[in-house]
């Protein structure tokens, strides 16, 4: 509030002072413009009368120099060519040199009203015969003190008037900032218990004046709804990374329970049970190491070392290290090179996504279908697109398949060893090369994935 106060009072207040000056300068002009006509009447009069070489009108140029300056309310004094005072409406100079500045340029032929520093005006003009000689000059000095009580009537006038303003403005600007204030400080108490989290809180977004408060409060309750969503996705992990390793645990300790209670099982019992419970503890190790991949790309623990590749090679390794698991399920594994392409990569994460989409279609493509690897690039991006023939994906689950543990049909995907974690790596992995992924399916027919990166990865090293 101080602010807008200052913001509006203080430009009024410059602005008055400016005013203030201009007109003071204003009538300090018009009265020398008076008192060196006053000057210059008087001179005439002088010229006209002989009063400077007439010594028997000694005594009426004494009542003119007196009159006059009674009249004028200014003192007056004449002085001769040589500066010297021959007539002084006071009495006191006469008879004394007075060259000041303002005579010595009047005897030079040159008028002048000139104001001085103790505020008072002096106006001096020449005195010249009838030849056009200088003979002498008429001073006028005169302290203009009606000036400065006009000017102290304007100023307590626009003192009063600057006071009315503040007064209004100061009325205006706690209406204005009352305004202002009071959703920011509702807005600042919902982001309070946001913080110490109460995430259901939301601030009437259609309450507020004006357009940019809605915007700000719209921003605070998608921030929240985030926050919920994100806190909601965190629990659900948990309780997903717990389901999925008290599966294994569960199988271990039925299979050690059943050898313990048969102590005299035969040896292919022992064998075949140990044989399960090193499957399980496989599976427990898998998910893990995935759980830790993730974590660590999420707190960019993992540091990314692009280098610039050949994409062509660098995706031809991994067709042909997958063909042979294409073919003992009879799928043909086609790779289309459109372009030859070289991109900033990070390889060992690169190959790591890429290779989870190549062994998802394989893995949910019947024998007999294909899976299609397409590289492809523009100016600016590479677009590598992964399609197969296989079961598909209802158009419902398409935004949930990046999720963490998420499994459209969790019996296959145990049967295939799925941990439910590879698109979610796949999927941090593209960000980190900011890039991005998307998926189109249809149910029964298959699914595409279109992987986006850039050519140049502006984090190169």
């Amino acid at each position: 509030m101080l602010t807008y106060i200052a913001v509006s009072i203080v430009p009024l207040v410059m602005f008055s002072s400016v005013i203030f000056k201009a007109t003071e300068n204003y009538y300090v002009e018009e009265r020398k413009k008076e008192l060196l006509n006053q000057a210059n009447i008087f001179a005439g009069h002088i010229t006209i009368s002989d009063y400077l070489f007439d010594a028997e009108k000694k005594g009426e140029f004494d009542e003119d120099i007196e009159n006059t300056s009674t009249e004028g309310g200014y003192r007056t004094i004449v002085v001769d060519s040589t500066g010297t005072v021959i007539n002084d409406s006071n009495r006191t100079e006469t008879g004394k040199m007075y060259l000041i500045p303002e005579i010595i340029e009047a005897l030079d032929n040159k008028d002048i009203a000139k104001l001085q520093p103790n505020g008072s005006i002096y106006a001096v003009a020449s005195i010249a015969d009838e030849a056009g000689q200088k003979v002498g000059a008429v001073l006028i000095a005169d302290m203009p003190s009606d000036i400065a009580e006009k000017m102290a009537e304007i100023k307590h006038q626009v003192y009063v008037l600057l006071a009315m303003v503040v007064s209004i403005v100061g009325c205006l600007v706690f209406w204005f900032a009352h305004i202002i204030t009071e959703p920011l400080n509702k807005m600042m108490q919902v982001i309070e218990k946001i913080a110490d989290g109460h995430l259901d809180q939301r601030l009437p977004v259609k309450q507020l004046n004006y357009h940019e408060m809605e915007m700000v409060s719209q921003s605070v309750n998608d921030m929240a709804t985030k926050l919920e969503q994100v806190d909601s996705s965190r629990q659900q992990f948990v309780s997903n990374v717990s389901h999925e390793l008290k599966t294994p645990l569960s199988s271990i300790k039925v299979l050690s329970e059943s050898l313990l209670m048969m102590p005299d099982a035969p040896k292919e019992m022992y064998v075949e049970f140990m044989g399960d419970i090193n499957s399980e503890v496989d599976r427990m190790t898998e998910i893990i190491n995935d759980l830790l991949t993730l974590v660590r790309l999420d707190q960019k623990e993992i540091p990314v070392n692009f280098v610039n590749e050949n994409l062509n090679k660098v995706i031809g390794d991994i067709v042909k290290r997958l063909q042979p698991i294409a073919g003992s399920k009879n799928i043909n594994l086609v790779y289309d090179e459109i372009k030859d392409v070289n991109a900033d990569i990070d390889e060992t994460k690169f190959t790591l996504a890429i290779s989870n989409l190549v062994e998802n279609g394989i893995k949910y493509t019947d024998d007999g279908g294909e899976v299609k690897v397409v590289l492809d690039s523009d100016h600016q991006n590479v677009f590598i697109t992964v399609s197969d023939t296989g079961i598909g994906m209802a158009e419902e689950e398409l935004s949930k398949i990046f999720q963490r543990f998420y499994r459209i049909d969790k019996t296959r995907d145990r049967e295939t060893g799925g941990t439910g974690l590879g698109l979610a790596i796949t999927h941090s992995t593209v960000l980190m090369h900011n890039g991005s992924i998307k998926v189109s399916s249809k149910e029964n027919e298959g699914t595409t994935f279109v992987v986006r990166i850039p050519l140049v990865n502006s984090n190169l090293k």
